[in-house]
């Protein structure tokens, strides 16, 4: 008796020379291929308001970072300027993606608080301003679980990328959180 491997997924694998005729189909398009499942246009939309999310996200981290002041303030600046770094590595990330998506990124500054996510909510105390920048990463971990959500399998490198800048985003609510418990001290 004879039995068939096990399927591993519901799409048979491409033989080499249909792959290859394939990809020499709409070269134009870059990293985009047939196989890309998802509404590109859509994903690029989504991308951009996560970019304008992050741009909006350097600019309260960098307002904090020049403005904490206090007892707590010297560890609590530097966390704010450690996260402005990294929120602005992943504005690049998202921007690259949004370019491989044959998108244009959008860096204007007009209308780049309506297309973020996040608030730029600057805060009059040191207490304030982390408690601020907690909401601004908790609405963030919540924008990108629902576009990794959203993506499915359509776009898992997408999706990758997402999921990375996600992570992120949680050590930061955790990193906030925590000086927040501190401060209660």
């Amino acid at each position: 008796m004879t039995t068939n491997p096990p399927s591993f997924g519901q799409t048979p694998l491409s033989d080499v020379q249909t792959l290859r005729a394939r990809a020499r189909q709409h070269i134009e398009e870059g990293a985009v291929t047939e196989g890309y499942a998802a509404d590109r246009d859509k994903v690029v939309e989504m991308l951009n308001e996560a970019l304008a999310t992050e741009l909006v996200c350097v600019l309260r981290y960098k307002r904090h970072y020049f403005m904490a002041s206090g007892i707590h303030s010297a560890a609590v600046a530097a966390e704010f300027l450690e996260h402005a770094e990294q929120e602005m590595e992943h504005a690049d990330q998202l921007a690259k993606r949004i370019v491989e998506l044959k998108g244009e990124p959008n860096f204007s500054p007009t209308g780049l608080a309506e297309r973020s996510h996040a608030e730029y909510v600057e805060g009059k105390t040191l207490h304030e301003m982390i408690k601020e920048d907690l909401v601004a990463e908790r609405v963030a971990i919540e924008s990108y679980r629902e576009m990794i959500a959203y993506l499915g399998t359509s776009d898992p490198t997408t999706q990758m990328l997402l999921k990375g800048i996600l992570a992120v985003e949680e050590e930061h609510a955790d990193d906030l959180s925590s000086f927040l418990e501190s401060m209660k001290d």
